[in-house]
């Protein structure tokens, strides 16, 4: 038997549960609200590492591992995993916990998304140097 799932143990991005507006009239929430959601939260990271603006330009892979319903409470966890001159690539997991049992927790998401900083301009810019 395998052990219980257990969220990570490092800052949360963004912590949210869906609402029925958010999913089809079974309860099953929409995979572009899950999208638009690990988004926002890849660009927590993104926007702190760029110091300022950042822009999505690429959704590098995304995977749907489980179903996410209406009062699921979705933790989003957000970690940098490659820095270009302009770029940052974000790794975004979603673990969901099922609230009709307390003690469940799944993976729902895996994906990995590209920003780019960008000026006041909405131009590409160098990302500040780390000291």
């Amino acid at each position: 038997m395998t052990e219980p799932l257990q969220l990570p143990q490092k800052p949360c991005a963004l912590r949210v549960v869906p609402q029925p507006a958010d999913a089809n009239v079974y309860g099953d929430v929409f995979g572009g609200w899950i999208m638009s959601q690990v988004d926002m939260a890849g660009s927590v990271p993104a926007c702190r590492r760029a110091n300022g603006r950042v822009v999505t330009v690429a959704v590098n892979s995304f995977v749907f591992k489980q179903p996410v319903f209406v009062g699921d409470l979705l933790s989003f966890y957000a970690d940098i995993v490659k820095t270009g001159n302009t770029s940052v690539t974000v790794s975004v997991e979603v673990y969901a916990q099922r609230m009709r049992y307390a003690a469940e927790v799944v993976k729902v998401t895996d994906a990995l998304l590209t920003y780019v900083a960008t000026d006041d301009n909405r131009r590409p810019r160098a990302l500040p140097v780390i000291d």
